[in-house]
């Protein structure tokens, strides 16, 4: 089988691991439960053994490069990055039913990726071909990733507080996510981990732009939105750790963030044209 089949078995892997954790929080039977993080765990591993094929496959056309260098293969593994990080939070946290707002995300990441971009490997534009590609990409994404953890848990926060404040009924499903004191505490960390990476990604991009242009810095659109971004989240750790910023005002923080990471990646590239827009 080659790294298309692949791609395709950790789609499906992501929508049945969706449906358990689903189905766990309704039913909350811990088999389900079992089930649905098995469903995770085999997605991540189908979708690792995919990008490593894909990454042989290239050297075998002679092409030769990190599967991380066009839309199809980043947002694949900016899925990837999403699942690995949902894992670690249910395991450091033992909550399964977060799955079920953050495992949808990554199947359709990756079903959008799969529905509308080319998978064909195509050699690499001379900006690319550098080393740093690896390391901007990989520091990058894995922040992505967690971000995307932070932004499922923001919404899941809001929506969980005003169903408090209307009188959350006993036994409904929303009051079967953890406290909201617990998921204020995901969505700190998860940006905690996240804030570092994606500073490291600007570093390495900034590194890399001096390789590639011979500058290192540009205000290139992805430059600046990339920058805009990083206030963001620099903003939101600043004020919780300084202004006590927490609940409600810190999960609004996190999606406007998560918005702005959006953008920087999709909507720079089809909506502004520049040193980037060959991604």
């Amino acid at each position: 089988m080659d790294s298309t089949t692949f791609h395709n078995l950790a789609t499906f892997a992501y929508l049945f691991a969706t449906f358990f954790y689903v189905a766990y929080l309704a039913f909350r039977t811990r088999m389900v439960g079992n089930i649905a993080t098995g469903f995770a765990v085999l997605g991540v591993i189908v979708h690792a053994t995919a990008k490593i094929l894909r990454w042989v496959e290239s050297y075998r056309l002679g092409i030769g490069h990190a599967p991380l260098s066009n839309m199809y293969e980043s947002m694949s593994f900016f899925a990837l990055c999403v699942m690995v990080a949902y894992l670690i939070v249910e395991w450091k946290f033992k909550a399964k039913t977060l799955g079920a707002v953050v495992a949808p995300i990554a199947f359709i990441i990756l079903a959008a990726n799969t529905l509308f971009f080319p998978n064909e490997i195509k050699p690499l534009v001379p900006a690319l071909q550098s080393n740093w590609l690896l390391y901007h990409v990989i520091t990058s994404f894995v922040s992505y990733g967690a971000f995307a953890v932070s932004f499922g848990i923001s919404i899941l926060y809001l929506v969980k507080m005003r169903a408090e404040q209307r009188g959350l009924k006993e036994g409904s499903l929303i009051g079967m996510f953890p406290a909201l004191k617990v998921l204020d505490e995901v969505n700190y960390k998860s940006i905690a981990v996240g804030f570092p990476l994606l500073s490291l990604g600007i570093i390495t991009g900034a590194a890399w732009a001096n390789y590639a242009w011979g500058t290192y810095w540009s205000w290139d659109p992805k430059e600046t939105w990339s920058l805009i971004t990083w206030f963001i989240y620099a903003a939101y750790l600043h004020a919780r750790l300084t202004r006590g910023w927490q609940g409600k005002r810190a999960a609004i923080l996190s999606i406007i963030g998560f918005a702005a990471v959006i953008f920087t990646y999709f909507g720079v590239n089809f909506l502004l044209s520049g040193l980037h827009s060959y991604a």
